[in-house]
């Protein structure tokens, strides 16, 4: 059925609709939304948008987000470099950061192993993962996946690597629920679930 929205409004709804999590109607609800602000708002919107993309990057050891070559936790001299928190996304570092319970440094994979979406550990950052250990003098591996099928798989398929190279390879604690998202949770749990942590059998 053809649109009844002009084109410019549209490839708006369109666009939005592409953004994860946003289905059709919120797609067109936001839309709406953003053609009722005014002018100023919507630019400091796209100003935000543009500004994010030019400046942003990732970090050149870990992939957490940064604006230098270094983020922040790997610029700082008192984290503990012998341990190393690997996460999926940047997200769950803000997450884990709220607990107070972590002073090592991060690894974030961009992504989990999904077979179904032809997504394996080629597509991730664990080669870069593999490349640290040595030079940081890594003694633990705490995998903090999400508690859902891919998570498990992920952490499951680190541990079978990491094991035979003398590593402490550990998984947090089960207080998630399981499908849960690390994001979500909140910070008592969740530093529980770190303190907590179990080594992984491979």
């Amino acid at each position: 059925m053809a649109s009844t929205y002009t084109a410019p409004v549209q490839a708006l709804i369109d666009e939005l609709g592409r953004l994860p999590g946003i289905g059709p109607k919120s797609a067109q609800r936001i839309a709406f939304h953003l053609l009722k602000l005014p002018t100023e708002d919507a630019n400091r919107l796209a100003h935000a948008i543009r500004e994010a993309k030019d400046k942003v990057r990732f970090c050149d050891r870990c992939f957490n987000v940064a604006e230098g070559p270094l983020c922040p936790i790997c610029s700082d001299d008192r984290r503990d470099p012998t341990i190393i928190c690997v996460v999926e996304e940047s997200r769950d570092i803000v997450a884990i950061e709220k607990t107070g319970e972590f002073r090592g440094r991060y690894h974030v994979l961009l992504g989990v192993m999904n077979p179904l979406e032809g997504i394996g550990p080629e597509q991730l950052k664990v080669r870069e993962l593999l490349l640290r250990l040595e030079p940081e003098g890594v003694e633990e591996i705490i995998v903090c996946t999400n508690p859902n099928t891919e998570g498990e798989v992920t952490a499951m398929y680190l541990a079978r690597m990491l094991k035979p190279l003398g590593l402490k390879v550990t998984r947090i604690a089960s207080g998630l629920p399981v499908g849960g998202d690390l994001e979500y949770a909140d910070e008592l749990t969740l530093g529980r679930a770190l303190e907590g942590r179990r080594t992984i059998d491979a």
